[in-house]
């Protein structure tokens, strides 16, 4: 050959490698596309040996698979590899036979499966088992006898026993080898299966006179490196003439039995004859080619050739077996037949269903399709009895999914609501096709975790407490509750104010509510008269996040107590106290009584307001000490002093009465008034009784001036009960001309029976003033107001107190709301002052 020539075959050579490796890398590409790893090992590889590299080829980085927590599941019980977690290489987590793993199967593949549980990812791997020439070929029996007639022509064949070698291909049964003697050759006939028969053969005519026994030695070697052998001992017996051997009836029988037939049950039986008599005639049955398996699952009567079943029969590990039967004559003469068991599936097979990955929570705010596990599912029977249908609970909120070959998803089906179910026990059942059908279930339980989507809600849709004014500081109010139906710390409700204020100042210096009771305290002590209603808001909040939080109003109403004792306007205490020190101390506030004056004559009235409301402030008077005991009387309710009878000589000129102003409350509150009353029948009488009494050394000029400061007073107050007459009239028309635009039901509204202060006043200088002025008694009657139908005369707060103090209110709202009260007491007052002196 050509220098050229090599050259060019070496380029052919090195072409056809590289179309070999780019066949292979695209092979290897396809596979990896379609989550299929493949990889081949060799039998018996200690443990922990590598497989594969797992993570390079699939383009994943150790890390990444110990991150998504990947780990090795193989199909069965046994677990034959495992997944290295620093390197991703898949090892073997146990020395692997391939004759005990894979037997009677001429490829040894193993299946398994690497998940991604972080991923609910599932890569299939298959490993082939290579085959090692661990087995050395042996025979069932090390000795066999084998009788052979002296009559047997030469080339006369004799089956002999097969020798049995586990392994599989060059390391399998290769060839027999004879030796020991020159009368018998070795003749191997390969049969349809590929299996090797060896065959006695007779080369040279036997004479038992010359030898009757002939022992020979058969060798049978397998193909491995270094090659393995195994012996049997043959011996020959040369018997006198047998020309007839036994013959079966059939050379094959086949038989189909179910899986579930009953051990101990008659299967099929042999049966060959033969054509000699006596002893080389009777016939003996044994099983020659059998395997191991097949041996401890059948047994054969050597008398009857019955075969029968001392084992239950799997038809997932077997689906047929084949028996070698041997009849062998008396005379040493045999026939072979071949008897085929094939096993029918029955459903006995349950189908089995592996979690794989399960989520222990879910959150209730997850997203539709989420998934919460992984599952396996096989049915070790075939056909429509390993066919598996799988369902789910009816009523749940989850729905299988097909995953990759018989792996499924548990997802979810809708929006999961924890406060309507926060826990599941998820049943999942599989069940195969058989008739009857066989089923099985597992169960997976799954909490539903919280999501802060349920505000807190309060027990009512708004609150109202009273409290007593003057409560002590860090008095109770009452309890707002208010429930979230979240769980944990989503559904943990916290109190608070919300801003405002009352009377100008916050509203946290009024009243404060606990955080966690919803408890609402008084930080101060509060006065009715001031402050007679609180509105407010408080605000729960639970401690999720973002928190979510809801509002309520709460209406304080301060309840009035008896705290205020009635105060006195007429007379005033000065004059009162001035009066009482003597005459000396001067007459101011004196009151004159006609002597003439009928019974029942008005002297003077006594006006007295009270600041609290209601009960509390309803007014009683009653005489509690006067000069002359029957000479006058006081209204219960009015406070009018009048006469009870004529005046008589023997009556003292001057009068003193203290009235005793007594209030409707618990306990009752009073207070005193002194009326000093003159009997004189006009005013120079008098000013004369008054400068009787007045000190023996004062000169006259005193008097005189004195005098006239009391005109000029009486003056002075007439201008001004004037004046305020005017302006009160005023105030009048112009409110009429209000009412009138305004709507029908104010003008309806009935009067308040109270009389203002500034009523009071009003009328205490017009009767003043008529007093001062009358100079007959006989010929100017006084004129008394009119009765009001009121027994009390309460001062009304000012304008800034009154009002109801509500800080979700404008604070006009409230001004105007007390403006017409207001109105309504001095409208009150003015008709009072009007039927005491008609203009």
């Amino acid at each position: 050959m050509s220098a050229g020539e090599r050259r060019w075959g070496r380029r052919e050579r090195g072409r056809g490698r590289g179309r070999a490796l780019l066949w292979c890398a695209l092979v290897a590409a396809w596979e990896l596309a379609w989550g299929q790893l493949r990889y081949s090992v060799p039998e018996e590889m200690q443990k922990g040996s590598f497989v594969g590299d797992v993570a390079k080829d699939l383009g994943l980085e150790p890390a990444a698979l110990r991150a998504r927590g990947a780990r090795v599941v193989s199909e069965g019980r046994r677990q034959y590899f495992a997944l290295h977690d620093k390197t991703g290489h898949l090892v073997t987590a146990e020395r692997i036979d391939r004759e005990q793993v894979c037997r009677l199967v001429e490829k040894c593949v193993l299946r398994c499966e690497v998940i991604a549980a972080g991923e609910m990812k599932v890569y299939a791997i298959e490993v082939e088992i290579r085959d090692v020439n661990d087995n050395a070929p042996s025979f069932r029996e090390a000795e066999t006898e084998l009788k052979v007639s002296e009559t047997t022509a030469p080339g006369s064949r004799f089956p002999l026993a097969e020798a049995q070698d586990p392994d599989s291909g060059r390391n399998a049964l290769q060839r027999y080898e004879l030796s020991g003697d020159e009368h018998f050759g070795l003749a191997v006939q390969t049969g349809p299966d590929g299996g090797k028969q060896p065959e006695l053969v007779l080369a040279k005519a036997l004479d038992r006179e010359e030898g009757a026994f002939h022992e020979l030695v058969l060798r049978a070697e397998d193909g491995g490196e270094p090659a393995r052998t195994g012996t049997a001992r043959i011996r020959v017996v040369v018997l006198d003439a047998n020309d007839n051997a036994p013959v079966f009836s059939q050379a094959v029988y086949t038989v189909r039995v179910r899986e579930d037939v009953p051990v101990g049950s008659a299967l099929v039986t042999v049966r060959a004859t033969d054509a000699d008599d006596g002893l080389n005639g009777e016939v003996k049955y044994s099983l020659k080619k059998v395997t191991e398996k097949a041996s401890q699952m059948f047994q054969l009567d050597h008398e009857t050739g019955g075969i029968t079943l001392v084992r239950n029969l799997d038809f997932e590990e077997g689906d047929s077996y084949e028996l070698g039967v041997q009849a062998t004559d008396g005379g040493g003469l045999s026939d072979r037949a071949k008897v085929v068991i094939a096993v029918t599936d029955v459903n006995d097979n349950a189908p089995e269903i592996a979690v794989r990955s399960l989520l222990s929570a879910v959150s209730e705010d997850s997203a539709v399709g989420t998934v919460v596990a992984l599952l396996h599912v096989q049915d070790r029977d075939s056909g429509a009895n390993g066919e598996v249908r799988l369902s789910l609970g009816a009523g749940l909120p989850f729905r299988l999914r097909s995953s990759l070959g018989s792996y499924y998803s548990v997802v979810t089906a809708r929006e999961l609501d924890r406060e309507e179910v926060s826990e599941y026990n998820v049943t999942v059942r599989a069940t195969d096709g058989g008739s009857p059908a066989l089923w099985s279930s597992a169960v997976l339980p799954l909490r539903v975790l919280d999501v802060n989507d349920n505000a807190p809600v309060f027990g009512e849709a708004r609150y109202s407490a009273w409290l007593p004014e003057n409560n002590g500081k860090g008095a109770l109010v009452l309890r707002v509750r208010a429930a979230d139906a979240d769980w944990g710390q989503n559904g943990r409700v916290r109190y608070r104010l919300c801003e405002g204020q009352v009377r100008g100042a916050p509203l946290s210096s009024y009243v404060s509510v606990h955080a966690e009771t919803g408890a609402l305290y008084a930080l101060r002590s509060f006065d009715y008269e001031e402050v007679r209603e609180v509105g407010l808001w408080v605000r729960a909040e639970d401690g999720g996040a973002p928190a979510l939080s809801s509002n309520v109003s709460v209406r304080l109403f301060i309840v009035d107590e008896n705290d205020n004792a009635p105060q006195v306007l007429y007379p005033a205490a000065a004059a009162a106290a001035g009066a009482g020190a003597g005459a000396g101390a001067g007459w101011s506030g004196v009151e004159l009584a006609p002597r003439s004056a009928e019974p029942g004559t008005l002297v003077a009235k006594v006006v007295a307001v009270d600041a609290d409301s209601g009960q509390n402030a309803w007014l009683s008077y009653e005489l509690a000490k006067a000069t002359e005991p029957g000479l006058f009387r006081v209204g219960l309710h009015s406070g009018e002093v009048r006469t009870a009878r004529l005046p008589v000589a023997r009556d003292a000129p001057r009068q003193r009465l203290v009235v005793v102003v007594k209030d409707h409350g618990q306990p009752a509150l009073s207070a005193t008034a002194t009326l000093h009353v003159v009997l004189a029948e006009s005013v120079a009488e008098l000013l004369s009784e008054l400068s009787g009494a007045a000190a023996p050394g004062e000169p006259a000029g005193s008097l005189t001036r004195w005098l006239v400061l009391a005109v000029a007073a009486v003056a002075c107050l007439f201008l001004a009960f004037l004046l305020a007459l005017l302006a009160l009239r005023l105030r009048r028309w112009r409110r009429s001309r209000l009412l009138a635009a305004g709507s029908g039901a104010s003008r309806a509204a009935p009067a308040s029976p109270f009389v203002g202060i500034d009523g009071v006043r009003a009328f205490l200088h017009s009767y003043s003033h008529e007093l001062s002025l009358t100079a007959d008694s006989r010929k100017s009657q006084r004129r008394c107001p009119g009765a009001s139908g009121s027994n009390t005369l309460p001062a009304p707060p000012p304008p800034d107190k009154r009002a109801p103090l509500l800080p979700e209110e404008p604070a006009g709202a409230g001004a105007g709301s007390d403006s017409d009260s207001g109105s309504g007491s001095d409208s009150d007052s003015d008709s009072d002052s009007g039927d005491a002196l008609p203009l």
